[in-house]
């Protein structure tokens, strides 16, 4: 009896030692495929805090929270359950759904190029008054619409990446990714919207140091707003075009990868200590320009496109 129950710790002990690495695996794999989303969580974080724009500041952190929720159920019962099924019934289609999704990131970020340079944008229109309810409302609705698209284009590269996954970790992997996404996202947002709040506070205490720094991060909110909008505009169009590469090249089209990776070894070869930075800076560069390229053309014919029916 000993014997036999010494046995079965040594199973439990096995049992135990195999859940904790496959626990481990199933971590560094979302953490791995978060970072790969990274890209667009960026834009994500630097799209969202416009929704709040116009809405009284005792209301800002309950909308946030609310698009929150909406994030979460765009992940987790819409997005994975749509990823799950296609990689175990379609994952040929993924790639091409992943390319889809990429184009849609360079038409956004290069519509922005465009609308800073002057040239095309969207037609204005006469808002009418509205109630604050109302108003609310639509911003939520409005703000939970565009998270479902970058949503999506996070759970696709996730997917991506952990395509060979058995199909359990696949699920556990994007429940992760998402929830840790959305819970990064939406709390550097609520932290960003507040900001001017907490400067404000912070102005009207006695120590100088203090009202420094409050009248600092008051007056430095705007600037932060129009960084982090180049920086998600930017991330739209380099990780849009990095999608493209890589799917074109898993669909055969080698050319535009190679020519990539070739010339961010040379600039790495010959940066020394600054080589992984500089590779990373060429490929992103050169992924953003062909970003901008589709995206510009596709923004063109969609114009074109709108000048016919109207």
């Amino acid at each position: 009896m000993p014997s036999g129950l010494v046995a079965l710790l040594d199973d439990v002990a096995g049992i135990t030692k195999l859940a904790a690495a496959s626990l481990d695996d199933i971590g560094a794999a979302a953490g791995k495929a978060g970072t790969k989303a990274m890209g667009v969580v960026i834009d994500d974080t630097a799209v969202t805090p416009r929704y709040v724009v116009g809405l009284s500041p005792e209301r800002e952190l309950p909308i946030i929270f609310k698009i929150a929720m909406g994030s979460l159920r765009n992940k987790l019962f819409i997005l994975l359950p749509a990823a799950l099924l296609l990689s175990a019934f379609a994952p040929w289609a993924i790639t091409p759904l992943l390319m889809l999704g990429g184009a849609f990131l360079c038409f956004e970020g290069a519509e922005k190029v465009l609308e800073a340079l002057g040239i095309g944008g969207h037609a204005e229109v006469e808002e009418t008054p509205m109630e604050a309810a109302h108003l609310e409302q639509s911003k939520v609705s409005g703000a939970i619409r565009t998270d479902l698209i970058l949503s999506a284009e996070i759970m696709a590269i996730a997917l991506a990446d952990v395509e060979k996954s058995p199909i359990f970790n696949q699920g556990v992997i994007l429940g992760v990714v998402g929830i840790g996404i959305t819970v990064l996202v939406y709390g550097v947002v609520g932290l960003i919207v507040k900001m001017d709040d907490i400067g404000l506070h912070l102005a009207q205490r006695r120590a100088a140091v203090t009202r420094a720094l409050g009248r600092g991060l008051v007056k430095g909110m705007p600037v932060l707003m129009q960084f982090l909008s180049i920086v998600g505009t930017a991330a739209m169009i380099w990780v849009g075009g990095g999608i493209l590469v890589h799917g074109l090249n898993v669909l055969g089209v080698h050319a535009p990868e190679e020519i990539i990776h070739h010339a961010s070894e040379v600039v790495a070869h010959g940066a020394g200590g600054l080589g992984g930075f500089a590779g990373w800076l060429v490929t992103a560069t050169l992924s953003g320009v062909l970003g901008l390229v589709v995206g510009g053309m596709i923004a063109f014919l969609l114009h074109q496109v709108h000048k016919l029916r109207h």
